[in-house]
């Protein structure tokens, strides 16, 4: 494709500054109801006369929510415009949000968190989309690394944020912070977002089309490595979202302000092995890192497994292992995504969802799986083993040779990228690094071609 005909037929929609402010603000929707919500779910407990088990399923319908309609914002988005959908998806964010705030038993706060989920998956596909509809190059990678800066400050401050307000206001004032926050997202987009969508194609959201492709996604051996891969590691650490209050407040003994604080252990780490990560893939080939990623990710799941051994939990027993976890994640993100999304250049934006999927598949299921349990800790020192073997698992058995693979390893784009990695946006710095040094060596090896 020529320069010429990869700009956009028309003029942007919308200047670089309120591209950037609004894409902004609606891609913290995501990691704000997770990582603000979290250290208030041992006082929920107590709050609702109900059983931690109960608690973790608020996750799981969150999780759940967010899964299914991430899966049709993107195609929905594509054939009718990305400011109806979108608006549709926000609409019913604010709806949760106020269900939850105003709700007297754990059955309304499920129905609230449920709605959250679906409502706040649209914040990171149509963040990105409205960049890619309008501008490309530099325009779109400086739009494109302030919300990144986003998607690191929010998670690592959230917690604490969360923590402050439940020992100083209560539980309720988290929801009518989330509350207000989605009437702001709603009317700033409503008022402020003209339609970037320039290319509507209601084709794009046929079922027999959609289905298809993901049906040739699901039956493909590399792509279900990398998905599986993808799904047991960040799956993994989307799980400890539900565990780690319950641990650390109730055994550990941390107050959710410092719970908060802790918490910033998790990101540091995933932030540093997303910096090693982007220095690393200017010069090596980004499958030969998740091996070592997978040997973190294992040595985190070991140090679970033993963590009871050394008697109650404490900071380091707990956060060590986790800590561990993350830096190993953020090595196999870049290889595993790559390589997923690199064999479908027809079909990349249902490649990117349903890998998208599989991720939050994985925290639905382990929370799901937590929920069974009746001591959070002894969840975390069972299910965290399990994610980490059964990621060595699949990367080991479905290996596939060169020669069978059927389709040539072509990188993926980074847009492409952009919105399969940590969807959730639970941890969320350090993954332009990672776009950033794979589109560099995508376009090095062109050169040298």
């Amino acid at each position: 494709m020529s320069q010429a005909s990869a700009q956009p037929a028309a003029p942007p929609a919308m200047t670089e500054t309120r591209t950037a402010v609004i894409g902004t603000l609606i891609v913290t929707l995501g990691p704000l109801s997770l990582a603000l919500y979290t250290p208030a779910l041992p006082m929920l407990v107590e709050a609702f006369q109900t059983t931690p088990a109960a608690l973790k399923l608020t996750l799981s319908v969150y999780f759940f929510g967010f899964a299914f309609s991430q899966l049709a914002c993107g195609p929905l988005s594509d054939a009718y415009g990305r400011r109806p959908v979108a608006l549709g998806f926000f609409v019913t964010y604010v709806l949760g949000s106020v269900v939850a705030a105003l709700s007297g038993s754990i059955e309304w706060l499920l129905v609230g968190r449920a709605l959250q989920g679906i409502g706040a998956a649209a914040g990171i596909a149509i963040s990105r989309a409205i960049v890619r509809d309008q501008f490309t190059g530099q325009r779109s990678a400086r739009i494109l690394n302030l919300i990144g800066l986003m998607l690191a400050i929010v998670p690592a401050v959230a917690p604490t944020l969360g923590g402050v307000i439940l020992g100083t206001v209560g539980w309720h004032a988290i929801f009518v912070v989330m509350t207000l926050y989605g009437l702001a997202v709603l009317t700033v987009f409503a008022l402020g977002t003209a339609e970037t969508n320039r290319t509507r194609d209601r084709s794009a959201a046929r079922p027999g089309p959609v289905i298809r492709n993901y049906r040739t996604l699901l039956t493909d051996r590399r792509f279900m490595r990398a998905g599986l891969v993808l799904g047991t590691t960040l799956g993994g650490l989307y799980t400890m979202a539900a565990l780690l209050p319950f641990v650390m407040i109730e055994r550990v003994g941390l107050s959710p302000t410092v719970f908060g604080f802790a918490m910033l252990l998790q990101t540091g780490s995933y932030t540093l092995g997303a910096t090693l990560a982007g220095r690393l893939l200017r010069r090596v080939d980004a499958m030969r890192l998740i091996p070592y990623g997978l040997a973190c990710v294992a040595v985190g799941g070991l140090g679970f497994a033993l963590a009871p051994l050394t008697g109650e939990p404490t900071v380091a027993s707990v956060m060590g292992p986790t800590a561990v976890w993350a830096f190993g994640i953020a090595l196999v993100m870049p290889g595993a995504t790559s390589d997923a999304l690199a064999g479908f250049p027809r079909m990349a934006g249902a490649a990117s969802a349903l890998i998208g999927f599989m991720q939050i598949g994985g925290g639905l299921a382990g929370t799901a799986v937590a929920a069974l349990f009746v001591d959070p800790y002894t969840a975390t020192t069972a299910i965290m083993p399990g994610f980490a073997a059964l990621s060595l698992l699949s990367y080991a058995l479905l290996r596939v040779s060169a020669s069978r693979r059927g389709h040539p390893a072509k990188p993926a784009r980074p847009e492409d990228l952009e919105v399969a990695v940590d969807p959730a946006a639970l941890v969320g710095a350090g993954g332009e690094e990672i776009e950033e040094a794979l589109h560099q060596r995508r376009t090095s090896g062109r050169k040298g071609g």
